[in-house]
This record gives C-alpha cells, structure tokens and sequence, in this order.
C-alpha cells in the first residue's frame, strides 16, 4: 500500500497576479503560528527575480519570501525549476538550483517531461519532511493552450493530492466571470480538485457580494471561501516585475528634506527587490527613469541587475540615458552605482562570445570604470559577506552572474570575508559597482550611503538607522488580516488535520 501524501493546499488563479504568491506566503505563516511544520512549493517559476541558496543553487525569490515566512532556510526543492525569459521567445531553464541549457518555447515543451519528473522527486523530498505543504501555481490552470503539457498547475496538484483553492482579483474587474469561465475550460477531474474560491484584492463591505457568491455554488457547486481585502502597504517582497512596472517604486515623494534616487527601468530588469529596503526610508525617493528628463534633479543614480545585459545596454543608447548619465557622471555632482548587470554596464565593454544572451556580440559600455565583462558559459552563484571599507559596515548578499569582469585603475571598496574584491569604485568613488545582490539590506549600510548621498546634496546626515528591513512584522501582519478574511476552520477540514 503507498504511504499517504503530506496534507497540501494549493492556490491556484485565474490570472497572472492574481495574489497567489501572498496568499501563499500567509497561509504558510498562518500554519506555522499554529504550530505545524509547514513549506511553500512551486513546480514552475518564471521570474527575472531570484537568489542564491546557502549552497550555491538558484530560485526563485517568491518562494524565498513564503520561505522565510515558514521561517525556513530556503531550498531549490521548493521551486525545482526556474524559467527566466531572456528573450520574447526563450528563457534560461534552470533546474534544481542549477542552469541546464537556453531553450526556445517549442525546445522547453519537449524538455517538460524531465522537468517534471525533477518537479515530483523534488516536491516528494521535501514534503517527507514537513507535516503540511502549500504549494502555488503558475498563471491560471485554464490556458488551454498549455493544459496538455502542465506541470505547475492541475497535474502537479494531482501529484500532491492538494486541494485547491482558485483566486481571482476582483480589484482588476470580471472576477466572477472569471471563476466561471476557468471552471468552463477546465476537464471535470480538474474541477473535481478545486475546492473552493478566494476573492482577493477586495475594497469594500463583503456583505454585497452575498448574492454573487450564492449564485456562483449554484452555478460551480463550489463556495468561496475567503473575502481578502486589499492590503495597502503590504511590506514584503513582490513576486516579480508586474507590480514593480505598475508603480510599486514611485510612492509620494517625502516632504521633509529628502534624497532622490534615479532608478533605471531596465526592459529585462532583473532582482529589483534589491532595493525594496529603501522604499522604508523617510528621506528617500525612489524615481523609475526611462527617459533622459527623468533623470533631472536626481541625487543617485542605480543601475540595476539585467537579465540580458547586452540587449539593456542598446536600450539604453537607444533612449539617450547613456549619454545622460554619461554627462551626469562628467559633472561629478552625483552618486552612480551599479549592481550586476549595471555594474557590466559601467564598464568599457561587454563581450559575449559564447551566445549567452547575443548572437556573439562585443558591445561597448558607458566607460565609466575601467572594467571589461565576458559572458561566460559558466554562471557564478554564490553568497557573500564581507567588510565595505569607508563605513566599516558589514554587508551580506548573493552573486548571480554569467559576466567575469577584470578592471584596471580602480578602488575597492569591499572585501568579502574570502578575500576576494567585492565592489569597485573611481578614485573619486562617486562611481562605483559591485556583483552583490542584497548589498543594500544591511540598514547600517544603507544609512551610511543615503547620509553621503545626503552630505553631498549639502543636507545635514542623520547618522542612526531610520527604517529596519524586517520583514517579520509585515509577515505576521499579512497572517493576521488573511486569517480574518478567510475560512481557516474550512482550510483545516479540508487537510484534515
């Protein structure tokens, strides 16, 4: 007789964005404040957003976050395969931490076999440790156009005999017709493994809703089991660049004196919660630039990570903000800094001779630093801490990179623990980079450098930490409001436990 499965509860969506990545996160923190031992699981990410785990494998970040909200140490196991897309057709597969080839749509829908079969052995794994698993799907399980080769969705639901729950986002409109028409499409097994809504993103009395949510068990013969009110101000990392696109980073500008930050949209912007612990900040703006006249009146200027460098670069030619950071930096008022892929930017050049994200091109940088990038076949992942030299703070973070740069006639300015060169800056060290994702989270760090930012702009520093990246309080909050709002007693009826 076959053991018995881990109990497991799967959210799944009609859409893309729907809040399945929240909600999933909450439910894992909901169950662990009840005292069960629970882990987060995705068969399938696509994400330009991920880290590095203390062994050297990459994930993606969402399922990082309902990690840390589990309060575990995150685990490849917990997202055993990683699409990020490099181009409108391909994406870098990665599975089980580790990249195994670039592959074009038609080359990843032949592979789906192998990735699922890594998937379940993976989730079996990890599930035979936990007494409770809650797992997210990807997109909506009704894109009929992807139901026969699904390995994130319906199938894997099946796999882990998860019951699941469909959420819509009513905020966007249609919500109800969306849970109808996804119930349409779907085969009656899929159906028969829904077992119920949750209406997500509501503003309003629920009470109104009354009427729809009868009208959808007469219709579905299932009942929504959850009214989630739009959290404003959620506090915790977004899943990936929907909602950083969507203005995420353009809060109120603060009233106070204050610096700017220009940060530059880049197309295929990769690791942007990199610099989510400055959105706390009472003296800081962040302002997303995709033109050269949003770049007027910034104190700083970041470049971000890029998942295809070369392409980003062109962008940035293209538009004109090379030249305009290009005239920014001669004029030595301001800070620039970039971070991986930003960092490449900033240098002389970037060579890709093994195809990696070009079909082989040498591309001139902004020349800012003296730096030269190749693209190398192998992909450096590893976590690092180390000492930055002018403020003494410690700083801790993650490497993701294919580029190998060397560099002549620079300044470090942080060591990491192992020796090794951790940024480079110019002399003056107004320009600097650094491979180190996360650089910013350390809050001392982060204040000594908005101080200088606010020196430089001729403000008073404010010298002690002003904001605490702590994500605890925000998680215990997210549990708090989604318990309310959400039938638990259900929940734990339908897991049995």
């Amino acid at each position: 007789m076959a053991p018995s499965k881990t109990p497991a509860l799967m959210f799944q969506g009609t859409c893309s964005n729907a809040g399945k990545s929240v909600l999933t996160a909450a439910m894992c923190r909901i169950l662990l404040q009840d005292g069960l031992r629970v882990a987060p699981f995705k068969a399938q990410n696509m994400s330009l957003n991920s880290f590095v785990t203390r062994d050297g494998g990459e994930m993606g970040r969402a399922q990082v976050v309902q990690a840390q909200a589990a309060r575990l140490d995150p685990d490849v196991r917990m997202n055993p395969v990683l699409l990020k897309p490099s181009s409108d057709t391909g994406s870098q597969v990665i599975v089980m931490g580790r990249p195994v080839a670039n592959m074009k749509v038609s080359e990843y829908v032949a592979y789906k076999g192998q990735a699922f079969t890594a998937a379940q052995q993976a989730y079996d794994s990890l599930a035979g440790e936990f007494e409770v698993m809650v797992l997210e799907g990807a997109g909506s399980p009704a894109e009929v156009n992807l139901k026969s080769h699904d390995i994130v969705n319906m199938a894997m639901a099946r796999y882990a005999e998860a019951k699941v729950l469909l959420v819509g986002d009513i905020d966007r409109g249609g919500v109800f017709a969306s849970f109808v028409g996804t119930m349409e499409i779907l085969d009656q097994w899929e159906r028969d493994l829904i077992s119920g809504y949750v209406v997500n993103r509501f503003r309003g009395d629920a009470s109104l809703l009354d009427d729809a949510y009868s009208y959808m068990r007469q219709k579905t013969g299932k009942e929504v089991l959850g009214t989630v009110h739009y959290i404003h101000g959620l506090g915790i990392p977004e899943e990936d660049s929907v909602n950083f696109k969507a203005g995420l980073f353009s809060p109120t500008r603060p009233s106070g004196d204050h610096i700017t930050i220009g940060l530059i949209d880049l197309p295929h912007i990769s690791n942007f919660t990199d610099f989510e612990p400055f959105l706390a900040e009472p003296d800081v703006h962040i302002k997303i630039a995709r033109t050269p006249a949003e770049l007027a009146e910034v104190d700083a200027i970041i470049i971000p990570g890029s998942k295809n460098v070369i392409s980003d670069l062109k962008w940035l030619k293209e538009k004109g903000l090379a030249q305009q950071i290009k005239q920014l930096a001669g004029a030595g008022h301001i800070e620039i800094i970039g971070i991986c892929g930003g960092f490449q930017i900033l240098g002389k050049g970037i060579a890709d001779p093994h195809q990696i994200e070009s079909a082989g091109e040498n591309l001139e940088g902004l020349g800012l630093i003296d730096l030269t990038t190749v693209l190398e076949a192998d992909k450096t992942l590893t976590r690092q801490e180390g000492t930055h030299h002018a403020s003494g703070q410690t700083v801790h973070g993650y490497e993701i990179h294919h580029g190998q740069s060397r560099s002549q006639n620079t300044r470090e300015i942080l060591t990491f623990s192992n020796g090794e060169s951790g940024a480079i800056s110019i002399e003056s060290g107004k320009i600097w980079g650094s491979y180190l994702h996360g650089i910013f989270d350390a809050d001392p760090f982060r204040r000594w450098l908005i101080d200088q930012i606010r020196q430089q702009k001729g403000l008073a520093p404010l010298t002690t930490v002003q904001a605490a990246y702590d994500l605890e309080p925000a998680f215990d909050r997210l549990a708090e409001l989604v318990r309310s709002q959400i039938d638990m007693g259900k929940i734990y009826q339908l897991l049995g436990i």
